[in-house]
Parts: C-alpha cells; structure tokens; sequence
C-alpha cells in the first residue's frame, strides 16, 4: 500500500490520530452529557482490539506517529492496558498518550505504564468537591485527586497534565486554585474554552470564559510570561510563572483558533475517520474494514477524506452552528 503522507489541500500534513475506544463515561459532565439518557452505542458497532490496532498499523504506516487514546472515558473499556501494549509495539508509532478522567486511573496506571503509556492528561475542572460534583453530577474528586498522585509515581508520565474547561459563571472560582495547582505540583494545568459538542446542545458563546480571560485572572495573581509553542501544531498556548514556579496551557478553541496549524485525524470508536473536532462530516472506515478492504483500499478512503479537510472549523462565523456528533461520541 501507499505509505504517501496525509496531507491535505492546504498543505498540513498529519501526524497525531485521536482514537475513541469507547463512547461510554461514567461521569456525566453538563458540558457534555445529559443527566440521564444518553444512547450508547451497540457493543458490536463498536471496533474490536484487533480492528483498532489494525487502523492504527494503517495509520502509522502513512506517517501517523502520535496516537492519543480516547473516550468517552477509555478506561471503561476492559483490558484497556492490552490495547496500549499492543498499540505501542505497532512500527512507526513514536508516542501514546490517553485523556482520562481519572476516576478508574490509580488502580490501573501502573500497568498502563508497563505496557508503554508515554503520557497522560486528567480531566478535571474543580478542585472544590461540591463544584466538582455539580459540574459532573458524581462525587468522584477523591478517586480522580488519587489517580494523579498515583502518576506521579512514574517519571514517565511527567509532566502530567491537568485538563480543566472553563465555563463562564461557574469556573470562575476554581481559575485560581487549579492554576496554584501547577505551582505545587508535577503538572502542567490547561484550561480549556468550553465547546459547542454538548448532547444538550445547551451551548453558547456567552459561556465561553476566553483564554485571554482567563490569563488575565491568573496574571493579576502570578504574573505569567508566553513560551515558545512545543511544537508548530500545538493546541495550545503556553505560558510560565514569572517567578519560574511552573507553567500553563491555553487551549482556546473558540477565541483562537489553530485550525492552520492543525495535524490531527480523529477515529471514532465506531470507525469513522473526522478530519476536525467540529466536522459535520464523516467517512466510515467500518464498513469497508468488516467487508473485507484491503489495507490499500482502507488507505485510499483515508487519504481522500483527508484531501477533502476544510481550511478551519469557521466558528468566527456569528452565524455558525454545529449540529454533529455531541463530543462523547467523537473522542475528546
């Protein structure tokens, strides 16, 4: 098969795959799921171990070398250490990281790491327990605060990750406490803008509290100083403590885009290949794999799809929506 690399019609070539293992969570965060009666999807529309790391060969071999494991909340899936293990050995495969809520993660990272987890982001938006437990409707703060000490154990991992998003006229408390967080500890905290990928669909731009927003609250307490980016694809902006006691990151989404920079496919635990997060479209993979496509032919329907990725998500456009897949149903 071809191994020519993903590159799209603007000229970014793609280096990072996000993999969904799994729709299912067992938080029920506002920003992104109802209370009750979310629809998963059936256990057999869902791609098998085999079949996941088969994409993932696939990929590598046209120049994927990042993959980010992802959920809804991948370590729901059993066996999940295997998976990793297996997807580390596939050739051409430089790094695999996960995003992770981290309720279920200090009983299993040890045995992620020693089947090669490079590194790892914790989602978690407050450090207050009844905040927390508003936002994601469960009292887990306990089990996720316990997971990330847990990481700490391994120097791998470090420097772990926090993920916290913000949403106006609810963060506004935790900016402070979880950005004192990253002072004294191992962690790199990212805030990031809440996104229009809600199963309520009960998103609006009002409740975008903006990176800029954001750095402007911290800076007024710990003066903070820009970095350069970690690299030129980065999601993120990043930004150190003037007085040297750690660093941020800015994921800003909907204020500042990084669609002309972006490198990242996103495969859907149902095997449909996203070329953006904000995409109203999707190409199965699926259904070719399961009725017998070669790997030349699986490539050829990936690198079209890829031909066809739009210069960027247009939220800039007042009068832009999004009416596809709501975010669990995606891969954060």
């Amino acid at each position: 098969m071809s191994t020519t690399p993903l590159t799209d019609g603007f000229g970014r070539t793609h280096r990072s795959l996000r993999l969904s293992v799994t729709d299912r969570c067992n938080l029920r965060c506002r920003y992104c799921m109802p209370a009750e009666g979310m629809k998963w999807l059936p256990r057999e529309e869902l791609l098998t171990d085999d079949e996941l790391v088969r994409m993932v060969s696939l990929f590598a071999r046209m120049g994927i070398s990042e993959i980010r494991v992802t959920g809804g909340e991948p370590l729901v899936r059993p066996a999940l250490p295997g998976l990793i293990g297996r997807i580390t050995a596939v050739p051409g495969v430089r790094e695999v990281a996960m995003t992770t809520n981290g309720v279920l993660l200090a009983g299993v990272v040890d045995d992620l790491v020693s089947n090669g987890l490079h590194r790892v982001n914790v989602s978690i938006d407050s450090l207050d327990p009844e905040r927390f437990a508003m936002i994601t409707r469960r009292n887990d703060l306990d089990r996720v605060l316990e997971g990330l000490r847990a990481c700490e154990r391994h120097a791998s991992l470090r420097p772990i990750k926090v993920n916290a998003v913000a949403l106006r006229g609810v963060s506004e408390p935790d900016v402070l406490p979880l950005a004192a967080l990253a002072r004294r500890r191992p962690y790199v905290v990212r805030f990031i803008e809440v996104m229009p990928l809600d199963a309520p669909r009960e998103w609006t731009r009002e409740a975008v509290l903006s990176g800029e927003e954001l750095r402007d609250m911290i800076g007024a307490r710990w003066p903070l100083l820009p970095m350069a980016p970690e690299r030129a694809s980065a999601t993120g902006t990043s930004w150190r403590f003037a007085d040297g006691a750690g660093m941020l990151q800015f994921v800003s989404s909907v204020t500042e885009p990084f669609c002309a920079s972006c490198d990242r496919l996103r495969l859907t635990a149902d095997g449909q290949l996203r070329t953006c997060l904000f995409a109203e479209w999707e190409t199965d993979l699926r259904g070719p794999l399961r009725a017998g496509a070669d790997d030349a032919e699986l490539a050829g329907i990936a690198a079209g799809a890829v031909a066809r990725k739009e210069a960027g998500h247009g939220m800039a456009d007042p009068a832009w929506t999004y009416q596809g897949r709501p975010m669990s149903l995606i891969g954060g």
